[in-house]
């Protein structure tokens, strides 16, 4: 391998001659061989538009001529479409500020522009990094990733089952089955208002993203290290909150309180914690479905979904559902990563927090896994549900909690003695309240009717 010389403050680095990072990306790389989990992609595009919108708004300023704007926003263009994406080698374990990330960026853009230009004429602390810090760069990235990301992915993929539900909701109006509570036999219930929990879960999901992402708008950046804005003009802060609205088509504006924004991470927790309450419905969502589709012979077996691949190296013919098993997965993780990043969140020690890029790496996760993975069940699981109108048929006639509607008639403690007579003999209610001398077939009949029931 070819190498070229560098240098940064300590001295001189030997760096790969094929890649654009600079000494200071080099030393992290050499110094933190920790773990594969590279720092997010979705950080470095984030970090793209951060330096493309300083230079334009150090430009605007006075502080930047016009010709080192172009070339630094031409190189962060490349960045955000992927063309350099090889030269982003850190890991996530490396300092807690991320400062090595913020510095890596700044010595691609300043070296891929020196390479185009065929000259030296932007460096990457002076220029891509004028007016920041990693401090106040590092968070505001943070920021970028996460309202793009579930902006562009996660919501759309709520939307999508929601919509599914909405559908499945309308298609199963006047279906009727036996409702469970505790995991036993209860009152009956259309299987168009159980679908219907699923979907308000959705609903609401969306609802509490939609608000906890507005705190992930304040953007850190103008504060530079400490929450002062040494360094930068008074006006930065505003006018790249500005420019970042407008290279990402959404809304940020700038923080009120730089203090608060570098050293406290509970908007991040805040909005994880909205996913988290969406991991959790999914998992109640991912059961139903399971114990639903149970069987198909010796289970509940009331639904049934797409049978998408063979689910058993032994047993031939048995099919699994296997897309509410990785619903179910992917919960987990999610809720582990929301153990992390509030943990990390509780970490911010005077004027910074130090466990920014753990907590971003998992959060992150967290959206790009629950984007999918609502996705993939929609498609290939929840899209296909099918009632077994036989099955829930003889379910529900067979269930002891009809009774229920006999408390009115021959009341609480008769209608007992009717389902506990039934249950012994394995007789039906018919037969036990006639039995009993509590009712006539004819009274019985006008009564028990579970399409009444709903």
């Amino acid at each position: 391998m070819d190498f070229r010389i560098e240098h940064d403050t300590m001295g001189e680095v030997r760096v790969p001659a094929d890649k654009y990072w600079g000494a200071q990306t080099q030393r992290s790389s050499q110094n933190f061989k920790i773990g594969t989990e590279k720092m997010p992609i979705e950080i470095v595009r984030a970090f793209s538009i951060l330096k493309k919108a300083a230079a334009i708004t150090n430009k605007k300023l006075g502080k930047l001529d016009e010709k080192r704007m172009d070339i630094i926003s031409q190189v962060c263009d490349e960045i955000f479409n992927g063309e350099l994406d090889d030269n982003f080698p850190l890991v996530v374990w490396q300092t807690g500020s991320g400062t090595q990330s913020n510095m890596n960026l700044n010595e691609v853009i300043a070296n891929r522009s020196n390479a185009i230009l065929g000259e030296k004429l932007i460096h990457p602390n002076d220029h891509v990094n004028m007016s920041q810090s990693s401090n106040d760069t590092f968070p505001t990235a943070m920021s970028i990733s996460a309202v793009v990301e579930i902006e562009d992915k996660l919501l759309p993929a709520i939307k999508q089952l929601r919509e599914t539900f909405e559908r499945l909701e309308k298609e199963n109006e006047g279906v009727i089955k036996t409702g469970r509570t505790h995991l036993q036999d209860a009152v009956p219930i259309a299987f168009s208002q159980e679908i219907s929990a699923w979907k308000e879960m959705l609903v609401k999901a969306e609802k509490r993203v939609q608000e906890s992402l507005e705190g992930m708008r304040e953007l850190a950046l103008g504060g530079t290290a400490v929450g002062t804005g040494l360094n930068a003009h008074k006006d930065f802060g505003r006018i790249v909150a500005e420019e970042i609205s407008t290279l990402t088509n959404t809304r940020f504006v700038t923080a009120e309180n730089k203090f608060y924004s570098l050293t406290s991470k509970s908007n991040l927790a805040y909005i994880h914690g909205a996913m988290k309450s969406l991991a959790t419905d999914l998992m109640k969502i991912a059961n139903d479905v399971r114990w639903l589709a149970s069987g198909p012979r010796c289970g509940i077996g009331e639904i049934l979904i797409p049978e998408n691949e063979p689910g058993s190296s032994i047993m031939p013919g048995k099919v699994n559902p296997t897309q509410a098993e990785a619903l179910t997965m992917v919960v987990v993780q999610v809720i582990a990563n929301d153990v992390a990043i509030n943990f990390g969140a509780s970490q911010g020690n005077f004027q910074l927090n130090v466990f920014m890029p753990v907590m971003i790496y998992n959060f992150l996760q967290s959206v790009r896994l629950l984007s999918d993975v609502i996705v993939s069940f929609d498609e290939h699981c929840a899209s296909g549900i099918l009632p077994n109108k036989e099955k829930m048929k003889e379910n529900l006639n067979k269930s002891l909690m009809l009774v229920t509607a006999l408390n009115p008639h021959i009341g609480y403690e008769k209608a007992a003695k009717v389902a506990k007579t039934a249950h012994s003999k394995g007789s039906s209610l018919k037969e036990a309240a006639v039995e009993l001398g509590f009712l006539t077939e004819e009274e019985f009949d006008n009564i028990i009717k579970p399409e009444t029931m709903v």
